[in-house]
């Protein structure tokens, strides 16, 4: 959970209100349980997380994630500028093999190499469109603002919302609705074109964070109600909360921020070095690029790694990580895993104890769980190519 203002800044000052998203009133009328997130009201869940998290897998889950932050960047006007050398000098992307309609994972990294967010990047004919996430989009703002130069215009896209369809059944459910010059099967993992629903303008991506097949939707704040009541009315749709969301993520081996990164931690030892595109690793050029290349030559002293663990109870963020009776590590997510039928977890762990097969063991109020390393996804990633 995070808040906009930490009232320990200032005894003074009350906390912000959460602000409320565009479907603030439909996720309550679905029935939804609203809980505060990234300084946002949004639902948890609606009718429970296993069941959600299973319906997902096997069908297509509604995601609202519109507290993430849309950003476009392009060119001031009338100014010419190389805007794909102004955004290669912040991030460690490679924007010369980035097609009209293609997306890239990327990272936001600090002067030291720290991860500040991950981000993705869209090629638009007129920009660049970019998604971050909820917690940090308001530094991510002022970091890129500071490292854009003065001709490039980074704009805010806060009437937009944005809806994740993911699962087996997304397509079949969506393909219904989706009108547009190319169809919607022409998008492959990663691909986004123009689309309208229902008569709603709309940018979609074949892409997010599950682990399934699905898409990303970008529309209009006030056509949100319209687009989510359209797309759960098929009966493949269901809507889902946050806590699916985390079970879905953690299945698929994919890093949080604020848990699984953050500045302590660098690209190499989270396992995000695809997140440093090829070329940028030896030119470097970007914040960071010293300990990236650093790392990659000598090796890092830690690695995020997958762990296993029988029974039922799950490991959660913070527990230490033990070989023996010496401490290796700390989980930074975990839980029991809907899917596999026992608990699953992420941890970081000095490297000497990161193999596949490694025995290690996970001490919870002092009691010693039995786990094992694991290669990462938990769950096979179904995304289609």
């Amino acid at each position: 959970m995070s808040e906009l203002v930490n009232p320990q800044d200032d005894q003074d000052l009350e906390p912000i209100e959460p602000l409320l998203l565009p479907l603030d009133a439909w996720h309550r009328a679905q029935g939804g349980r609203m809980v505060e997130f990234a300084g946002y009201m949004m639902p948890v869940q609606y009718e429970g997380i296993m069941a959600e998290h299973l319906w997902t897998r096997e069908s297509a889950g509604l995601f609202d994630v519109s507290h993430m932050g849309q950003l476009c960047i392009c060119p001031a006007e009338d100014t010419p500028v190389d805007l794909d050398a102004a955004l290669e000098a912040a991030l460690p992307i490679d924007l010369s093999t980035l097609k009209t309609g293609s997306v890239r994972y990327s990272l936001l990294l600090d002067e030291e190499g720290g991860i500040l967010d991950d981000l993705m990047v869209t090629r638009w004919n007129t920009g660049f469109y970019l998604v971050v996430n909820g917690a940090t989009k308001w530094d991510d703002i002022g970091s890129l603002r500071e490292l854009l130069p003065d001709e490039v215009t980074l704009n805010h896209l806060d009437e937009s919302a944005l809806l994740a369809l993911q699962g087996p059944r997304a397509f079949a459910a969506l393909d219904r609705h989706a009108r547009g010059d190319t169809p919607l099967s022409a998008l492959t993992f990663m691909k986004g074109a123009s689309f309208t629903l229902g008569g709603v303008d709309a940018w979609i991506s074949r892409s997010g964070y599950t682990g399934e097949d699905g898409f990303e939707i970008s529309i209009p704040g006030e056509a949100a109600a319209q687009v989510a009541d359209l797309l759960c009315g098929e009966p493949e749709v269901k809507p889902i909360g946050l806590g699916a969301r985390d079970s879905l993520r953690l299945e698929a081996g994919l890093p949080l921020y604020g848990h699984d990164m953050s500045p302590d931690h660098g690209a190499v030892e989270a396992g995000l070095i695809f997140g440093v595109n090829k070329r940028r690793r030896s030119e470097g050029g970007f914040p960071g690029a010293e300990r990236v290349q650093r790392d990659l030559a000598q090796g890092t002293a830690r690695k995020r790694i997958g762990l296993s663990l029988d029974g039922r109870q799950a490991a959660r963020e913070g527990a230490k990580v033990l070989a023996g009776d010496t401490e290796v590590g700390v989980v930074t997510s975990g839980g029991f895993s809907p899917s596999l039928q026992h608990p699953i977890a992420m941890a970081y762990v000095d490297a000497a104890h990161a193999a596949d097969g490694t025995a290690l063991s996970i001490d919870i109020r002092g009691k010693r769980l039995d786990a094992k390393v694991v290669p990462m996804p938990f769950v096979q990633h179904r995304y289609h190519r």
